[in-house]
């Protein structure tokens, strides 16, 4: 399957839980948490952020709620690259910041608040 099949199938998989991710990335800007949340999606069991959706046990993509800041303590970002994420971070308003970890390792995709379907 192509990676832009691949994410349409994650985007409508997802659509159950926008709400509960737009609510948690609106809570650590609000609270002065970071201004950089970052959802990290697993379906085998990770070590970083605060569980937000517990999927593991059917299989399904299990979210936790995590930052920039996370990132950068447990060296999943480098002080080098800090600047470049925050240019290409997208608004978020507008768009969740998803980090994805599957078989073929982690990437980031920026998904739409709103729905273009």
């Amino acid at each position: 399957m192509e990676q832009e099949q691949i994410m349409k199938q994650l985007e409508l998989e997802l659509q159950n839980y926008k709400a509960i991710l737009g609510n948690a990335a609106d809570t650590i800007i609000d609270e002065d948490v970071s201004k950089y949340p970052i959802f990290v999606l697993f379906k085998t069991p990770v070590e970083i952020g605060i569980p937000i959706v517990d999927n593991l046990e059917n299989g399904k993509w299990s979210m936790n709620a995590s930052t920039l800041e996370e990132f950068y303590s447990r060296q999943l970002i480098s002080a080098e690259h800090i600047e470049n994420f925050k240019k290409i971070y997208k608004h978020p308003k507008h768009y969740l910041c998803l980090f994805i970890i599957n078989e073929l390792g982690g990437n980031f995709y920026f998904l739409p608040r709103t729905s273009p379907y």
